[in-house]
Formats: structure tokens, sequence, C-alpha cells
């Protein structure tokens, strides 16, 4: 057998495998995982898959044993006019567009309810990047609404769904300082942003003169800033967008140093690019199952003990493999709103999603917006959030049943 630091050029099949597999046990006996190591797993052969699947999935057992979670929310699209022009979003507008929308506290507040009917608990508020430093029409929706940006809009928002429902939000506002997110960590028990790739090179994806809030290290720099806050913080990698495999392991390295120093990363989302035919980039390859399953398993062995999740309305033909790469968790679904981010891709039924969790010998659960274990931290906080989601989880900091 080959030491297990490094590889030759001449590496057979046989040798690689045995190589990998040498890694393999010592990842499920909780030792870290080298980069090159961690490269070469993300384009293992389809014969070595099922050891790699085999690993995470044991991993997983270790962390949350027979366990699958879900948050039921609504999902509320406060705005999606953005000053960002990604190359895959068919999310954002520009004003006059079709479909370009800022809702209305009635809207917000419609649509809480309705979710709140249904069992949900969870308001999921995504919008665009401070639209209104680009936009005149966006400050002038502001000021008639009575507010001075999209974030304090945001924020009164978040307060209302607090104060008038059982739901509690969960805000998706792009970029934000140090400030905005003390602010927002009094309504919302959690915060998110996308860390996407650490990568400056993703010109389809991302134009440098078209996209400002995506320079990655300002979105290390807002993770880090909740980190800092002690605020438990959802955020993940987005594959298939022109990244290379060394990129996709620095991305998931760097959000493990952030959570190592300050332990606030509650979820990792692993997220498959989806072409959809109105953005520049509808004919760039889509990545495909095995991709997701290398990635997702690759993501268990370097992060161990975090939340990892990956959506399952963005996997064709059998979402359920996604647990055999060592997912815990689905991620949001909604009863009653569609996916504004992919809208062409539909939430599966929940009895759909708990039938084919059973089958894989697994139990789903309904959490909150926040995950069980960073629960008491935000009970600490005091006032209505902390009353509003002592209200909400039961007695093992899950949804509490209706």
């Amino acid at each position: 057998m080959l030491p297990v630091s490094t590889t030759r050029p001449d590496t057979t099949a046989d040798e690689l495998s045995a190589y990998l597999s040498a890694h393999l046990r010592e990842a499920r006996a909780g030792h870290s995982l080298s980069h090159e190591v961690a490269v070469q797993l993300l384009t293992c052969s389809d014969e070595f898959l099922p050891e790699l699947l085999a690993t995470a999935r044991a991993l997983k057992e270790q962390f949350r044993p027979g366990v699958i979670t879900y948050s039921r929310k609504v999902f509320i699209p406060l705005t999606n006019l953005c000053r960002d022009y990604c190359g895959y979003c068919t999310y954002r507008r520009d004003p006059g567009d079709s479909g370009a929308h800022t809702m209305t506290p009635e809207e917000v507040l419609a649509v809480a309810r309705e979710g709140e009917k249904l069992g949900c608990t969870e308001a999921l508020f995504s919008l665009g990047d401070k639209p209104e430093t680009l936009f005149p029409e966006m400050r002038e929706t502001l000021r008639r609404l009575g507010y001075r940006s999209t974030l304090h809009y945001l924020e009164a928002m978040c307060e209302l769904v607090l104060r008038e429902t059982r739901l509690l939000p969960h805000a998706n506002p792009g970029l934000l300082n140090a400030t905005w997110i003390e602010r927002l960590r009094a309504s919302n028990p959690s915060l998110g942003l996308m860390l996407e790739s650490t990568s400056n090179r993703l010109a389809q994806a991302h134009p440098s003169d078209r996209t400002p809030d995506k320079l990655p290290a300002l979105r290390l720099k807002t993770i880090e800033d909740a980190g800092k806050l002690g605020v438990p913080f959802t955020t993940g990698i987005l594959i298939g967008i022109g990244e290379t495999m060394q990129d996709r392991v620095e991305s998931l390295l760097a959000i493990k140093r952030l959570h190592e120093r300050y332990g606030h990363i509650q979820e990792v989302i692993i997220q498959n690019f989806r072409v959809k035919p109105p953005i520049p980039m509808a004919a760039w390859p889509e990545p495909s199952t095995g991709d997701m399953l290398r990635t997702i398993a690759v993501a268990r062995l370097l992060l161990h003990n975090i939340n990892i999740q990956a959506p399952p309305n963005l996997t064709e033909n059998g979402y359920e493999r996604l647990l055999e790469a060592g997912i815990n968790d689905w991620g949001g679904i909604s009863p009653l709103t569609p996916d504004y981010i992919n809208p062409e891709a539909p939430w599966p039924q929940l009895l759909d999603l708990q039938r084919r969790t059973e089958a894989a010998g697994q139990v789903l659960k309904q959490r909150l917006p926040v995950y069980p274990e960073f629960v008491p931290s935000v009970i600490a906080r005091g006032g209505l959030l902390s009353e509003k989601l002592g209200a909400a989880m039961d007695e093992h900091r899950y949804a509490r049943a209706a």
C-alpha cells in the first residue's frame, strides 16, 4: 500500500483506490482529510464511489443517528430588484421588467398567516442586494413605504411576522455589516448567506463589473462577523458555475475554518447549478447527480459534525439518493409557496419526502429555522424572539407538533 501522504504520477487504479481507502478509514476514525485527498475523492471512479458514500453515511450516523430534518416554511420574496447581475439567476429583476415586484406589508403578513395555517414555522425572507443603490424606482418605493433602505424595510417585516404570527423569520439579505447583523438578530434566530465559492475567477457566473456583492472576501467577512456576534448562520457552496475541484475544497475549508474559530455555522448547503432558459449561462453544463454525491460526501468528510443540506427539488429522478452521501437535512420545504429562486423545480410533497426518507431507514423530523444545538444561545437573548422560539419548540428543540 502507498503511504497515506502522497501519490505518484504513475499510480495504478488499484494503488489509488488503496491510497484513498486508507484515508477514508482515517476519516471515519475522526482524522482530518487533506486538501489533496479531498480533490482526488471529488473525481474518484464510479467503482470507488460506493466506498466514499458508505464512509460519508457512517460519519453522518455518528453525528445524527437515524434522523433527517427539514424546515416547513413559507418563502417570502420581499423584493426581486437587485443591483447584481449574476449569470445563473432568474430571480432578479430590473424595475419595469415583467414580474418585478416589492411586497407590501399586507402581502407579507398574508403569506405568513396562510403558512401558519399549514403548520409552517419558518418565514424565509429572500431579496435582492441593495437595489436602492442602483434604482431610483426602489428608492421611491421605500420612501412611499416609509423606510430609508431595503434593509430597514426587511427589519420591519421580520419584526411584523415575529409579532403577528407563530412563524420565525430567517433572512437571506446578501452582504451585511456587523451593525446590521446585530439589528436583524433581534428578530431572526438565524441568518444566512451563501458563500458560493472562494474563487475570484468565475467570470461567467459573476461578471466583475456587474456583481459587486459576490466578491468572496466580502461574503467571508459577513459570515465571520456573524460568528463574532454568535449568530447561528447558514451558508454553503454552489457547484457547477465554473469553479475547479480545488475551489470546491477550498470553499468548504474556508467555512470549516470560520466554524472552528466561532462555532456558529449551523448548516452548510451543497447546491447544484441548474440551467434556466433566460439566463446568460443557459448553455452551461449542469453538475451530474454523481458530481453532487461526491461533493456532498467530501463535504461530510471535511466538515464532520456540521449539518449538511442539499435541496431535494434540484435533483431529478430520485432525490433520495442524496441521503446516500451523508446529508442530514433537506432544507426548507414549503406546502404553500414555490421556490422563487428555482421556480422550474417544485418542492416535493411532504408525504413523499417522508416516504422516501423512511425507506432509507431514517426518521423525518421537522426542525425550526435554528437547529436544536443552537437554540439555547438564541433563547438566552431574551425578548419576544426568545418567547416565540420557546413556544415553537418541543422538548428536544425541534418544531412542536401542531
